[in-house]
């Protein structure tokens, strides 16, 4: 008997009948109507029963049953809220992707920080669940993308004090909470008797508490999550992560009711996939030529019921479980996975989809981290699985099928960039290719498989899929085994928040401090102040002094500290840093100005007012990105200075000259219309409400309150800078260049103010030092740079040639060079002082004339060596350089027709060189 047992002794089950019962297969605790019962009724325990039979009398599109289930709410006394982004990341640090409705309201609303948008409130949430990609298309249920349904209440305990948190008091608890489960179920006509909830507590994220899955015809339809409890080690609740925990002032109901499966349990089709794309799986079945006899379709629809069976979170080998399934079929296995398997692919395909329509209709853009790398991971498999199974049609059109379905309005942005993620891939399999060759050739003839450790980093580095590593494997005589969760344990390596999300210990020495008043907001542009010095602090290097209040802006969100004096009487102290600890603001000062004294601040005004031009500034080229590039760009990072400022953007592709000029365009135009730029301190939902989450791209700030900056009326962001007033105080904005940071993510350096003059002139002087050394006027540098590039060009390629007929002459005149036979082919060995151009030229030459080519050279103190091998000689280039090289002291390889390598021991050259023969031959012989 669990510890958590009386938790569910609910009075409903009790009023209605209800009895707790264990499964017979399972062991899981379960609440039923129906006294026979003795299954949990969850696959494997039970199979699909609702297939052909729906669960309800009436069949549902995905819009109906959504209307349905919110509007069921609201009539309960619910406020409808409008769903969130799928990317997390804009509201919160900790997670990439929503993955829960109750996702939207941490960590802010669940700790009690914030107040909810209603409460109670329901919504249907866009979800991606990374987790569940490898279970995709095979369980008939899994969808990597859904929306999850759900109600939420907030509350808090009876002895807590009003006003200790953003909420207070009881909404609902769990009674109410199952109540309105059984009546959704008997509004749209289920059989109650069917119905089983299954008892299994939850926990994550620090928190747990009582959790109710529930189960009709064999499928899960509701999970019902009752947070009450936090990690304490005191606590009288061990729970199944082997920690213990205790009950906490607040209590939230978070539930989740799948709309896909909601509609499938209507419908009655062999998988959720046919009610949720029905569409989707008709065009890729005809597109990929996917046609059944009758008996054939009988297997697969039989199939399907037992479908359930080969969850990977559940079963140990997928293969072994779809074994079970042909026995019961009483079908071959080969058999059953010729027909299931494309089946499998196209529904992963129409899944894939749309989740690529909701990673890019909200704008995510593919990179190498984060959320941008899990929407590239899907994309890729897509592309693989498409390739593999013979449908003849563009990703972009499949992605924007679902987009347009979806109802985005960027779905010209959605191709372009599916296109332009398509040709990267295409280039990055190219490169991998020999990659995983020279892996393979590692592990062939060792009895060992390819470790799955490889197998992630191919992917995660080259994008190579790991069944194109197993062809690759087999014909080079290595193994592989691909585990059956292998997408999973990928995204498992990129699911981690952008930012960590542990918070640091408050700093015991301010922990007696009142937080500093902050006068900079009052008036930006202001930079003497008084104060009182509440404490000194010995640092490492100086003092840390904490005043009543300070003009001082401490570093944070990209901006640098500002710098001034302190002065006490006739002594002043520098201020060479400022931080802010807790809200207390420490000064780092070269002297102790004394406790309790009263102090004269002057902040470095220049310095300041740099500041607050290039941080507006950043706003500015922002809202100019977004205006040229689209409205997929986002604030991947930014750092302000006072010679000059950057802004990280993502973004799918190179910024072009003509894309900065129209930037810059965007922005100046601001500048000179003058606009005003003020600040306000909205509530936080209703800042997100009129705004959405593009406030949020220099991060999240915490609190019920947030500063707003607006720039007129183009611009708007949460942001706790110092800025101009208005927009003409910025002079002129100037880009100084532009350069991908990674890839997905293009940085704008740029200027502002004086600094943009003076970069200017920089460039200007540059360019008239150009004209000085050229002789020419300014404006015909860039003419004349060319005419002697293309003149530099030329020269080289007759040197090039020069080298070539060098090379064919000392080839074919046998100087320094001995001929040796090889198994009836010639071999030339020939030591050659020059340069790596002239080896592999003298090479090649000999090459060219069908003979195998072994050219060593001493020049500049070190020994290297070239090795090349016509076609049709049994004789592997890479070997022969390996083991030469290491006669030097040193590595190499490459290829089996043309390597190269060396060492730093020239003087063993020679030796290494008459050795040659016999290496050719061991060689050939093994």
């Amino acid at each position: 008997m669990s510890d958590l047992e009386a938790e569910y002794r609910l009075d409903y089950f009790e009023e209605e009948g209800f009895e707790r019962k264990e499964c017979t297969s399972c062991g899981a605790h379960f609440w039923t109507r129906d006294a026979e019962r003795e299954l949990c009724g969850e696959p494997p325990c039970e199979d699909y029963s609702f297939i052909d039979d729906p669960g309800f009398p009436e069949a549902h599109s995905l819009s109906e049953m959504r209307e349905a289930f919110l509007s069921f709410f609201e009539e309960h006394g619910h406020e409808r809220i409008d769903p969130y982004p799928v990317a997390a990341n804009r509201w919160r640090d900790d997670v990439l992707l929503t993955q829960a409705s109750i996702y939207d309201f941490q960590p802010l609303v669940t700790s009690g920080q914030t107040p909810p948008p209603a409460n109670p409130l329901t919504i249907s949430q866009p979800c991606i669940r990374m987790q569940d990609i490898d279970n995709v298309g095979k369980t008939g249920r899994h969808t990597m993308a859904f929306e999850m349904m759900a109600h939420h209440a907030f509350n808090t305990r009876e002895e807590v004090d009003e006003g200790e948190y953003a909420y207070h008091g009881e909404v609902y608890w769990k009674d109410e909470t199952v109540q309105y489960c059984d009546e959704l179920f008997e509004s749209l006509g289920a059989d109650l008797e069917e119905i089983t909830y299954i008892e299994d507590p939850w926990v994550g994220g620090g928190n747990a508490g009582p959790a109710i899955e529930v189960i009709y015809k064999g499928a899960e339809l509701a999970t019902l999550v009752f947070m009450c409890m936090e990690q304490d080690p005191d606590g009288d609740y061990e729970m199944k992560d082997g920690n213990t925990y205790s009950f906490m002032d607040t209590y939230i109901v978070d539930t989740g009711y799948g709309l896909e499966r909601w509609t499938w349990m209507s419908q009655g089709t062999a998988t959720v996939y046919e009610a949720v794309y029905p569409d989707a799986i008709d065009f890729l079945k005809d597109n990929a030529g996917i046609e059944h006899t009758e008996a054939e379709r009988e297997i697969v629809h039989r199939a399907a019921k037992l479908s359930g069976r080969l969850d990977i979170d559940d079963v140990d080998d997928v293969e072994a479980a779809r074994g079970e399934i042909a026995d019961r079929l009483d079908v071959d296995v080969d058999r059953l996975r010729e027909l299931v398997e494309p089946l499998e692919s196209i529904y992963a395909i129409a899944d894939h989809s749309r989740t690529l329509a909701y990673m890019f209709g909200d704008e995510i853009v593919p990179s190498n981290v984060g959320t941008g790398y899990l929407a590239r991971m899907v994309l890729r498999r897509m592309k693989r699985l498409v390739d593999e199974v013979g449908v003849d049609a563009p990703l972009d059109e499949l992605v924007d099928m679902q987009a347009e379905r979806l109802g985005y309005e960027n779905r010209d942005t959605i191709r372009e960039i599916v296109r332009s993620e398509e040709r990267k891939y295409e280039r990055t399999l190219e490169r991998g290719a020999r990659k995983v060759e020279q892996l393979a050739d590692e592990y062939a003839g060792t009895g060992e498989p390819i470790p799955t450790e490889e197998l992630l980093e191919l992917y995660d580095s080259h994008g190579i899929q790991p069944d194109m590593v197993a062809d690759i494997a087999d014909d080079r005589g290595a193994t592989v085994d691909v585990p059956d969760d292998f997408y999973a344990l990928v995204a498992d390596r990129h699911e981690e928040g952008d930012a960590a999300a542990a918070a640091d210990e408050r700093d015991e020495r301010l922990a007696d401090l009142p937080e500093t008043e902050k006068l900079f907001y009052d008036d930006q542009g202001r930079t003497e102040f008084e104060a009182v010095v509440l404490d000194v602090v010995d640092a490492e290097e100086g003092y840390d002094v904490v005043l009543d209040q300070t003009m001082f802006y401490p570093e944070g969100g990209g901006q640098p500290a500002d710098r001034g004096q302190l002065t006490v009487g006739e002594t002043t102290v520098d201020v060479t840093d400022v931080q802010e600890r807790d809200g207390v603001v420490l000064h780092r000062t070269d002297a102790d100005p004394g406790k309790g004294e009263f102090v004269k601040g002057q902040v470095d005004g220049d310095r300041r007012e740099r500041l607050r031009a290039h941080h507006t500034a950043t706003h500015l080229i922002g809202h100019a990105a977004r205006e040229v590039l689209g409205d997929h760009v986002r604030q991947a990072g930014a750092q302000k200075g006072t010679d000059s400022a950057r802004l990280d953007v993502r973004h799918f592709e190179r910024i072009t000259r003509e894309d900065v000029k129209a930037i810059e365009r965007v922005a100046n135009e601001l500048v000179r219309d003058d606009v005003p730029v003020r600040q306000e301190w909205p509530d936080r939902n209703e800042a997100e409400a009129e705004h959405g989450f593009d406030l949020y791209q220099g991060g999240v700030p915490p609190g019920t309150n947030v500063r707003l900056i607006h720039v007129g009326d183009a611009d708007v962001q949460a942001c706790a800078g110092t800025h101009v007033d208005r927009t003409g105080e910025i002079g002129a904005v100037k880009v100084l260049k532009t350069e991908p940071v990674q890839d997905g993510v293009e940085r704008i350096a740029f200027a502002a103010g004086a600094a943009a003059v003076e970069a200017t002139q920089r460039t200007e002087d540059a360019l008239y030092d150009a004209a000085d050394v050229l002789d020419v006027d300014p404006l015909d540098v860039p003419d004349t740079a060319e005419r002697f590039f293309e003149e530099w060009k030329a020269r080289g390629k007759e040197i090039e040639s020069l080298k070539e007929e060098l090379a064919a002459a000392r080839a074919s005149g046998g100087a320094d060079a001995e001929e040796v036979e090889v198994d009836g082919t010639t071999a030339v060995i020939q030591r050659l002082d020059g340069d790596a151009d002239e080896l592999r030229a003298t090479a090649n030459a000999h090459v060219d004339d069908g003979k195998v080519a072994v050219i060593g050279s001493g020049a500049d103190g070190s020994a290297s060596f070239v090795v090349g091998v016509p076609d049709g000689v049994d004789v592997n280039a890479g070997q022969v350089v390996s083991e030469l090289a290491g006669r030097v002291g040193g590595g190499g390889g490459g290829p089996p027709d043309f390597a190269q390598g060396g060492g730093p021991d020239a003087d063993a050259l020679d030796d290494a060189l008459d050795a040659a023969p016999d290496v050719l031959r061991s060689l050939q012989e093994a």
